[in-house]
């Protein structure tokens, strides 16, 4: 095992701690802990002007979140969606008692490929959950059209996207709820946290009466809602956190271009084009290691593990391969070839603000010695 300081794939970003302390004594003086007190609406009025959104509710973290995207727009039967993503993707489905259906992606962005979901439609199917994956936008426009034809509802789990932009603006007005996560490893973190936008005043009103119990008043309750609620202190630290978002986005942006400077010629690597979008957020790095290279993926991985460096092969395994979904008629493997083909070979670097200069030129160096060490023969490896 290496000597050196490990690095992880991704390190949350925190503010100066001497600047939250003014916030801490706002809330032991105002002894208002949660049930959206004054830190929890002043955050959601300056995620609406930084976001460039309408409306959006907070919540305790992004799961909840999805899970009551789900129940706001009433949805049942089945929902098409993605293999290719974090399993609470597709646990807020079964959490609503919805059948997932598993729709392959496209190989060059890994979202849900718009031209395979026709097919998957059916008499039971209410909507589509598709991802934004390592913040890339979906092709909105041909999942709309698709939605627009067979009256089904659109909810996008946003997880990564936090900040990212079109030509239109947010890629968050797109579909009918975008769904946010503001988890200790994601660009924006507050803690633990999450979020659902939408385009009107009277879908956020049920949305917030389903996060507080269905609760209005003392006397009156108009959901079977849940406790979903973000907290002061939660709240509180994101408006810290979004004084810091644009340098968070800039150090990010840094991290990616070198990256692709230095891992440019290495046969068998391989990772995506600058994405064609207004602003984006750097929320991954991933690479795609191919028969190329002389390491598999998993070699690849346990190497740098073996040099204290701890990337992620996300996603592997897919959400179609365990044992809650495995059984369903999407989810064999001839269904999604291109996802099984990808999850295989997909390794995300290290990426964070405090990742500094020698340590990503070190992660570089020791993939291009991989290559160049192993012709000798195990015993040259560093």
């Amino acid at each position: 095992m290496s000597s050196e300081e490990p690095i992880y794939v991704t390190q949350p970003f925190l503010p100066p701690l001497e600047e939250f302390i003014p916030y801490l004594e706002k809330i032991w003086s105002s002894r208002v802990l949660t049930n959206n007190g004054p830190f929890h609406r002043e955050l959601e009025q300056a995620q609406c002007r930084y976001l460039g959104i309408e409306h959006i509710s907070l919540f305790s973290n992004g799961t909840m979140a999805l899970v009551t995207a789900l129940q706001a727009l009433r949805i049942t039967g089945e929902v098409i969606t993605t293999p290719y993503s974090f399993v609470a993707t597709s646990h807020a489905l079964l959490w609503n008692g919805i059948k997932p259906v598993f729709v392959d992606i496209e190989p060059n962005s890994f979202n849900l490929d718009p031209s395979l979901i026709e097919a998957a439609i059916t008499p039971q199917t209410t909507a589509i959950l598709p991802v934004h994956c390592y913040g890339r936008p979906c092709n909105t426009d041909a999942i709309q059209r698709i939605a627009d034809n067979y009256n089904l509802k659109v909810i996008y789990d946003a997880s990564h996207a936090f900040g990212v932009s079109d030509d239109g603006g947010s890629i968050l007005r797109h579909g009918d709820l975008s769904v946010l996560s503001f988890h200790a490893t994601k660009v924006f973190n507050t803690f633990e946290g999450g979020a659902i936008v939408c385009s009107d005043a009277r879908t956020k009103s049920r949305i917030d009466h389903l996060k507080n119990f269905g609760y209005v008043d003392e006397l009156t309750v108009v959901a079977p809602g849940i406790n979903g609620k973000m907290s002061e202190f939660n709240a509180a630290l994101g408006l810290l956190q979004l004084k810091y978002i644009d340098r968070v986005l800039a150090e990010r942006q840094r991290i990616d271009r070198a990256y692709r400077v230095q891992l440019d010629d290495i046969p068998g690597i391989r990772f995506f084009p600058v994405p064609e979008v207004r602003i984006g957020n750097h929320a991954y790095f991933p690479i795609l290691v191919g028969p190329e290279y002389p390491l598999s993926r998993d070699e690849l991985n346990d190497r740098l593990k073996q040099h204290n460096i701890h990337a992620r092969r996300y996603f592997y395994p897919l959400i179609s391969e365990f044992p809650m979904y495995r059984g369903l008629p999407s989810a064999c493997q001839e269904n999604l070839p291109k996802a099984s083909e990808i999850a295989s070979r997909v390794l995300c670097l290290p990426i964070y603000p405090a990742l500094d200069e020698q340590e990503q030129d070190r992660i570089s160096r020791l993939i291009r010695s991989f290559m160049q060490k192993v012709s000798f023969g195990p015993s040259q490896y560093p």
